[in-house]
């Protein structure tokens, strides 16, 4: 499974209105400058999530975007879902033979996991200072 741009951008949507939970509500204008994204991309990608229930709309001189839920309770996996559809590494897995269906399935049940045990809580909290972990090579 690849991961358009439809959800990161999606993605990057929901931790921004994360980020400024209580805030009131937050124009795409504004998330879209931020990021230097494509506003007209991003009104493009807010009306399924408005459609699934995770986003609401204020209309008004000062309206926008909210969550219609705590960030802690809105999960990676559900914008995913939404935006890109089911969670599968490769189609037809039940064409498989046992040992290829198995290895496909922890890879489907791993990427689960890890889209639906991070909410967007913990993505708006994480630190943009922050060193990725890796290697640093130098030529």
């Amino acid at each position: 499974m690849k991961i358009s741009t439809k959800g990161r951008y999606g993605l990057t949507i929901m931790i921004e209105l994360a980020k400024k939970q209580g805030e009131g509500p937050i124009s795409l204008k504004t998330i879209a400058q931020a990021n230097d994204l494509s506003e007209h991309y991003l009104e493009q990608l807010i009306a399924p999530l408005r459609n699934a229930g995770l986003v609401k709309s204020i209309r008004g001189a000062y309206g926008g975007y909210i969550l219609t839920n705590i960030p802690s309770k809105i999960t990676a996996g559900d914008v995913i879902r939404v935006l890109e559809g089911p969670i599968t590494p490769v189609e037809g897995i039940e064409d498989e033979e046992p040992a290829k269906r198995e290895l496909w399935i922890r890879i489907r049940d791993a990427i689960r996991n890890v889209l639906d045990n991070t909410t967007l809580e913990d993505l708006a909290n994480h630190s943009n200072d922050e060193e990725p972990d890796g290697y640093m090579f130098y030529i």
